[in-house]
C-alpha cells in the first residue's frame, strides 16, 4: 500500500492546531511498564480485543457478516443493530492501537483482509451503511438510522490506521466517504439538517482535515455543528416523536446552549466535535458555549464516579422526552441511574479535548475520575463481560430491568449485549489511554495521568525527551519520574496535582518544590539532565464524600473515596440475611486500606465498621422508633470491581449515623 508518511502520529493530531495549549504525544511514545494500566493493556491485547473480534466476526455479533453480505461475498440478511457498522469500526480501531504498541504483523494482515471487504461493500459514490444497503432502504430517510454515527467511526478508524501504519487502504475509504458526505450535506438542506443524531462524524472530519490538510473537511465539520438546532424537529416522517425536543440536542443552536441536554452520548460526541472545531478555528462563541455546557454537565449533572446520563427514560416537560440522558440539575437517582458506559467514556473524550484547549487540570481530573471508575466498571476483571448501564446502587427489590436493546440494564455483566456500542468503545479507550498520560506544551511537557510507564517522545522543538515513571498508583500516591535523556537547554515539566490530593508534596533530586494548590499543574522550569528525579507524594487518605444538598436521594448519605477511586459495598461482604438497604455507616467508623494481591487480580480494599439495621420494615411508611443495630466489620471494594463474584446487591452511598 502507498503511504503518505510512515512515521507515527498522534491519536488526536493537534500538533498544528492553532488554538490549543496541550498537544498530543504520538501513539507508542508512552508504553505502560507495570501496574494498573500495564495490566489493563495486556488484558486488552490478549483477551479483550481477540475475544471481541471473535464475537463481531462470528454469527453472534453479526457485524462482519453484514459487510460480507453488502459486498456480495455471501448471502444473508441484515442482522444486529443499525449502528453495528460503527461498533465494528471501533473494534478495528482498538486493534490498531494495540498494533501501535506491540507491532504484531498479524494484526495488520487481519485488518487488511477486513478493509478489503469494507472496500467491496462501499457504494461507488462513497455511501456506506450495511443495513440500509442490504435492505435497499432509501438513504437519509430516518434520523435514528445512525448513518452519520457509522460514517464517523469509519472515517476515524481510517485516520488512526494511517497514522499508526502509514498505509492508505483504510484512509482511502475514509476520504471517499467524507467526500460523499460533503456533497450531500454542504447544501444544508432543511430535511438533512435534522440528521445529527450521535454525531461521531464531526470529530472524524476534523481529524481527517488534520491528516490531509484538506479544509473542506473542517468546513463540513463546522456545518454539522451549525446545523445543530437550526431547524425544527417537529413531527416529520424522518423524526420519531421522542426526537422532537432536546433528545438529540436539536432544540437550541449549539452556540446558544447553556446546559448539557438530551441523550448523554450524542451530546458528548457533539461537544467533543465542536471542541475539535474550535481548536482549528478559535471561534470564541463556540468555546464559550462549551464552557457553559461543561459546567452544567460536570457541576450539576455528573455522578461522583464521573458518570453521565441520569435516566433511561425521562423528561423536562411535555415537549422534551429524554432517552438515556440528562435531566434536571441535581436530579440524580442511584438505583435507576443509567450512566451508559459510552456516556462516561465520552465524558473523558470531551474533557481530553478541553484539556488540550485550556491546559486546565480540572479536565484531567475528570478524565482520571472516569477512567478509574465509571468507564472501567463497564468490563469485568476477566476482560470478557460488559455492563451497558452503571447505577450506583443495585438491590434485588428494585424495578424489573428493561429489555430494551437486550441486557442494557442487566444486574450482571453480559458476554454479549445486543446493543454492542459500549464494549468496543471501552476497549479502544483502554488500548489508547497511554497516549493521554502526557501532553506536549510550547515549552516542555505536562504529566496528566499516573501509571508506571516509559516515555520516548520529541518536544515541539524536535528535541528528544526520554523519561520513566514508577508508581503503584492508584493504590499508592507516590510517583517517581526519572529523566533518561533530554536537551541541555531550559524547558519545563508540569505535574498535575489532582484536586483530591490536598497536601501533596513535590521534590526534584530531594529538593522540595513549592506546590500550587490541588487541582492545578505545578510547573518546574530548569535545565534538566539525565538522572534527574522528580518525586510526587499524594496523600491517599480515606474520605467520606457527600453530595450537594439538592441531590435529595443522597441527603445524609456518604460515599467512600480514596485517591481517584470511589468505593462501594456489595452483598458478598455482608451477612447473608441482610440487604444492602440495611447498611449504615457510623461517622466514627474505623476505615483501613490494605492491598490484596489475591483479590480480583490485585487491588486495595477498605475495611470498615458498618451498622446493620435489624428492624427494617417492608411497609411503605413506618412509625419512627429508635433503630436496633448490629455491628459488622466488612470490606469496601473499588466501584469498578463490583459484580465480579456473582449476582450481587451493591451501593456506593450509605446513610451515615453521626456520632
Amino acid at each position: 500500500m502507498n503511504s503518505l508518511h510512515t512515521h507515527k502520529r498522534a491519536i488526536n493530531a493537534n500538533s498544528k492546531s492553532p488554538h490549543v495549549k496541550f498537544r498530543s504525544i504520538d501513539v507508542g511514545d508512552c508504553v505502560w511498564t507495570k501496574g494498573f494500566w500495564a495490566d489493563k493493556f495486556k488484558q486488552a491485547e490478549g483477551i479483550m480485543v481477540p475475544n471481541m473480534g471473535a464475537i463481531l466476526k462470528g454469527d453472534v455479533g453479526h457485524a462482519y457478516n453484514n459487510f460480507k453480505v453488502a459486498a456480495g461475498l455471501q448471502s444473508g440478511e441484515a442482522k444486529g443493530m443499525l449502528w453495528h457498522d460503527g461498533d465494528f469500526y471501533k473494534w478495528m480501531e482498538a486493534s490498531i492501537y494495540v498494533y501501535g504498541i506491540n507491532k504484531d504483523a498479524k494484526i495488520l494482515l487481519e485488518m487488511d483482509e477486513i478493509i478489503d471487504v469494507i472496500r467491496k461493500a462501499m457504494c461507488e459514490d462513497g455511501y456506506m451503511h450495511t443495513h440500509n444497503q442490504i435492505l435497499d432502504k432509501p438513504r437519509w430517510e430516518t434520523v435514528c438510522d445512525h448513518e452519520l454515527y457509522n460514517g464517523g467511526h469509519l472515517i476515524t478508524g481510517g485516520v488512526i490506521h494511517h497514522r499508526i501504519t502509514g498505509q492508505t487502504n483504510w484512509l482511502d475509504l475514509a476520504i471517499k466517504h467524507a467526500d460523499y458526505l460533503y456533497a450531500v450535506f454542504k447544501p444544508r438542506e432543511e430535511q438533512l439538517a435534522r440528521f445529527g443524531f450521535n454525531p461521531s462524524q464531526i470529530m472524524a472530519l476534523v481529524e481527517l482535515y488534520r491528516e490531509t490538510n484538506n479544509k473542506k473537511y473542517l468546513e463540513l465539520a463546522d456545518i454539522f455543528v451549525t446545523m445543530r438546532g437550526s431547524v425544527s424537529m417537529e413531527l416529520h416522517d424522518s423524526v420519531p416523536y421522542w426526537f422532537t425536543g432536546d433528545q438529540c440536542q436539536m432544540k437550541t443552536p449549539l452556540r446558544q446552549e447553556t446546559e448539557a441536554v438530551g441523550h448523554a452520548v450524542t451530546g458528548m460526541y457533539l461537544y467533543s466535535g465542536a471542541a475539535d472545531v474550535y481548536a482549528e478555528t478559535g471561534e470564541t462563541e463556540l468555546l464559550d458555549a462549551l464552557k457553559r455546557i461543561w459546567s452544567s454537565a460536570t457541576e450539576r449533572k455528573m455522578y461522583v464516579t464521573g458518570a453521565l446520563g441520569q435516566c433511561h427514560h425521562g423528561a423536562y416537560d411535555d415537549q422534551n422526552m429524554i432517552h438515556e440522558g440528562f435531566i434536571d440539575d441535581y436530579l440524580m437517582p442511584n438505583s435507576t441511574a443509567y450512566n451508559e458506559t459510552c456516556a462516561n467514556i465520552s465524558n473523558a473524550m470531551f474533557n481530553w479535548r478541553l484539556l488540550g484547549i485550556t491546559g486546565e487540570a480540572k479536565h484531567a481530573d475528570v478524565i482520571e475520575l472516569v477512567l478509574h471508575n465509571s468507564a472501567m466498571v463497564g468490563i469485568s476483571t476477566e476482560g470478557d463481560k460488559y455492563f451497558y448501564a452503571n447505577p450506583l446502587r443495585m438491590n434485588f427489590g428494585q424495578r424489573e430491568y428493561s429489555d430494551h436493546c437486550d441486557c442494557t440494564e442487566s444486574p450482571d455483566r453480559e458476554a454479549y449485549i445486543e446493543c454492542f456500542c459500549c464494549p468496543p468503545n471501552l476497549v479502544r479507550t483502554i488500548a489508547q489511554v497511554s497516549a493521554w498520560a502526557y501532553s506536549l506544551t510550547d515549552v516542555g511537557l505536562a504529566v496528566n495521568l499516573f501509571g508506571s510507564n516509559a516515555l520516548n517522545t520529541k518536544l515541539l522543538d524536535g528535541s528528544t525527551l526520554r523519561l520513566s515513571q514508577q508508581t503503584d498508583f492508584p493504590w499508592d500516591g507516590k510517583v517517581a519520574l526519572k529523566i533518561e535523556e533530554c536537551k541541555s537547554a531550559l524547558f519545563d515539566i508540569q505535574i498535575r496535582i489532582p484536586s483530591w490530593a490536598k497536601g501533596a508534596t513535590l521534590s526534584v533530586n530531594g529538593e522540595t518544590i513549592p506546590v500550587v494548590e490541588a487541582g492545578q499543574y505545578t510547573k518546574i522550569e530548569r535545565q534538566w539532565q539525565a538522572g534527574d528525579n522528580i518525586t510526587l507524594n499524594m496523600p491517599m487518605d480515606i474520605q467520606f464524600v457527600e453530595g450537594h444538598p439538592r441531590i435529595e436521594e443522597i441527603r445524609n448519605q456518604v460515599a467512600v473515596k480514596r485517591g481517584p477511586l470511589v468505593y462501594c459495598i456489595e452483598t458478598p461482604d455482608i451477612p447473608e440475611s441482610s440487604s444492602i438497604l440495611d447498611m449504615y455507616i457510623g461517622s466514627d467508623s474505623a476505615l483501613t486500606a490494605h492491598y490484596r494481591d489475591d483479590f480480583l487480580g490485585g487491588m486495595t480494599t477498605i475495611s470498615a465498621d458498618l451498622l446493620v439495621r435489624k428492624d427494617s420494615t417492608s411497609e411503605m411508611y413506618n412509625q419512627v422508633k429508635k433503630p436496633q443495630w448490629d455491628a459488622i466489620r466488612t470490606e469496601f471494594v473499588p466501584y469498578y470491581a463490583w459484580s465480579n463474584r456473582g449476582t450481587a446487591e451493591m451501593t456506593v452511598f450509605l446513610p451515615i449515623v453521626w456520632k
